[in-house]
Order: C-alpha cells, then structure tokens, then sequence
C-alpha cells in the first residue's frame, strides 16, 4: 500500500475535477420532459376545456343525486307525517240524530211547553231574587 502522499495527490484530483463544468451530467436515456399537454390533441387549451367538461359533468350528476336523495326523503317524512297524524286522530263519535220532524199541532204544543217551563223557572229564580234583595 502507498503513502499518505498517494492519499494527497488523489484528493488533489478529486478537488480539481469538481468545478462546475464537471458538474454537468450527460443526457438521460428517458425522454425530455414535456409540457403535461404536449401530446394532447389541441394542446394546453383543449385539455383544459375538457377538465371543465368533465368537472361540470361530475358536479351535475352529484347535483341530479342530491336532488333525487332529497325527493326520497320529503316522501318518507310525509308518509311518517301521516303516519303520526293517523295514529293520533281520537275515534270520532257519531253525530246526534237529527230531531224529526213532527207535524204543526205537535210543534206549537212543544214550543207552549217550553214556554211553560221557562215561565216557571224564573218565577222560581224571582222568589230567590226577591230573598236576596229583601232590606236587611
């Protein structure tokens, strides 16, 4: 094995061979880059412009399913609306008959008798009133 002033003049060399000039590399054996459009027919603008295509479409479909999710939802809260006003509603009773009609002799004696009878209660309610207006 050599010396340190093998070890002296290798470094000697090293350190002249990195300048910048020597910093440079060769070619790859892979393709240039290239713009991300290059190969795209129409170039850079047509790209874009089917982005945008493509973009307003998923937008519109994701738009056309919210809507359609919506829709369903409004059905199923107003059939569980009616569900709940149904389950609520109490049992009707039936509505009272309807007097029957009687002829005019049996009218004007119902109509005399009630008569009667309202004549009564209150000159049974005037006693009491005259008891409590009585001077003290």
């Amino acid at each position: 094995m050599k010396g340190p002033p093998f070890l002296i003049a290798s470094g000697l060399i090293a350190a002249a061979l990195a300048s910048p000039a020597g910093a440079q590399t060769y070619p790859p054996p892979y393709p240039a880059y290239q713009p991300p459009y290059a190969a795209y027919p129409g170039g850079a603008p047509a790209a874009i412009a089917d982005q945008h295509r493509y973009e307003n479409d998923r937008l519109r479909n994701q738009a056309e399913t919210n809507a359609a999710f919506a829709r369903q939802l409004q059905t199923e809260t107003q059939l569980r609306r009616l569900e709940i006003e149904a389950a609520r509603q109490p049992t009707l009773t039936p509505a009272p008959q309807a007097r029957p009609l009687y002829s005019l002799e049996q009218e004007r004696s119902l109509r005399e008798g009630a008569a009667a009878r309202l004549e009564q209660t209150q000159s049974g309610m005037k006693q009491i009133d005259d008891w409590l207006d009585r001077p003290r």
